[in-house]
């Protein structure tokens, strides 16, 4: 039989806010993280504004020595960790540390390290390429800095599975301590490639948006005049902790784990199943895995990217799973004020996830102005929603087909 696993951490690192109770009231109060870029020089480039985090400094969690030592996606993990385990109340010196382990996702990894050893490789020789540029880029630094930080010598690994890594992770982590390989996991997604390479790379393949009024106003999922996803970064970090582990030492409970389903599409590779059914199967299977069916759930966190395509597939894919309960439930994209964090992006919406079932309320999708006839459901438009929320599901589709979903829950005895 499955062991039962809940939620006692959250932690975020975001262009709106590094602190989770801050960055869900910004979001429900509508506030957008994205802004024109500060982190480098735009001058030259032809989109200008994203989600960095251009005044991060990490110095509260992380020692100086270390700090440059480690590349940016892994210091957000840190940091991320840092507040997760904060806010679960663990103690790892009391902990068995082979029962305790890590997985998290990244899509990238350490592109800022590869991109600044590169510039000394043409511009000064081979011999100023820097010894620690291979345990500063590889993408299981952020896992395994975490891992040696607590002592957690339990499961440690990374999925890259582009945008839909984190959520990826997310599922492992859970079948993890379901299946007593661990009592805790701390799992979720983190990206640094606001770069000037990642940036380059994003928008000449079209991906972008290249709106060209107010930032804050660029991501605009499931608007008829969306244009293509806003480039940001960040980490979404999450304690998962077996159910009776978690109640012997008094935690705080946010929130079940009870499904998790992966697919697909074998098609393009970076364009989604236009009728969304590599989407559809990730959520059917997550329903399947939660044992429930799909009236019980309430809230989507949606992919939303803001892109034409993956908005319109997502859309079908839901209309697919749900049925008539399509009409009824409530969706939101919260990467319309976020932007679109690749790697990390699952990790920092199932945070927002549990947040909606802990406060009763569904998050807003901003910018929604202009509905598009062929996304006719209820995204909560522009203004967050008091709602009972007892089931939510959040989902992530990556370039590569990748899909993952994900289902948590109210504890019954309302501990959530």
């Amino acid at each position: 039989m499955k062991r039962r696993v809940v939620v006692t951490g959250l932690g975020v690192v975001t262009s709106l806010s590094c602190q989770v109770a801050d960055l869900w009231n910004r979001v429900l109060a509508g506030e957008s993280g994205i802004h024109l870029l500060r982190c480098f020089e735009t001058e030259e480039f032809k989109i200008k504004f994203g989600g960095d985090i251009h005044d991060w400094d990490p110095s509260d969690f992380i020692a100086p020595k270390e700090i440059k030592r480690i590349d940016r996606f892994t210091q957000f993990a840190m940091v991320a960790a840092s507040q997760a385990i904060t806010d679960s109340g663990l103690d790892f010196k009391t902990e068995e540390p082979f029962r305790c382990g890590v997985i998290l996702g990244s899509g990238i990894g350490g592109l800022g390290e590869i991109e600044q050893q590169m510039f000394k490789l043409f511009e000064k020789g081979p011999s100023r390429v820097s010894a620690m540029t291979v345990p500063k880029m590889m993408l299981n630094a952020a896992g395994g800095h975490i891992s040696i930080e607590y002592g957690l010598r339990g499961p440690n690994y990374t999925v890259a599975t582009a945008c839909a890594s984190a959520t990826n992770a997310i599922g492992d982590a859970l079948k993890t301590i379901q299946y007593d390989d661990a009592d805790i996991m701390i799992t979720g997604g983190t990206e640094a490639a606001m770069t000037r390479m990642g940036l380059s790379a994003f928008t000449n393949i079209r991906a972008l948006s290249s709106y060209e009024g107010d930032p804050a106003r660029a991501s605009r999922p499931f608007d008829l005049d969306r244009d293509g996803f806003v480039f940001s970064e960040g980490a979404g970090l999450l304690v998962f902790e077996e159910l009776e582990h978690a109640k012997a030492r008094g935690a705080k409970i946010y929130a079940e784990v009870v499904g998790y389903g992966a697919s697909g599409d074998a098609g393009h590779i970076t364009q989604p199943d236009e009728h969304g059914a590599g989407a559809a199967y990730a959520m059917a299977s997550a329903l399947r895995d939660a044992r429930i069916e799909p009236s019980a759930i309430d809230y989507i966190n949606a992919h939303g990217t803001s892109t034409p395509l993956g908005d319109k597939a997502e859309t079908l894919a839901i209309k697919d799973v749900f049925g008539e309960h399509a009409k009824s439930v409530s969706i939101s994209s919260t990467k319309s004020g976020l932007g679109h964090s690749l790697g990390a992006s699952g990790g920092i919406e199932l945070v927002l996830s549990a947040k909606a079932i802990e406060s009763n309320v569904v998050p807003p999708t901003i910018n929604l102005e202009t509905p598009d006839p062929e996304c006719d459901l209820d995204y909560t438009p522009n203004q967050a929603r008091e709602r009972r929320v007892d089931y939510a599901m959040s989902n992530s589709f990556g370039f590569g087909g990748h899909n993952a979903s994900v289902v948590i829950r109210r504890l019954p005895n309302g501990q959530a």
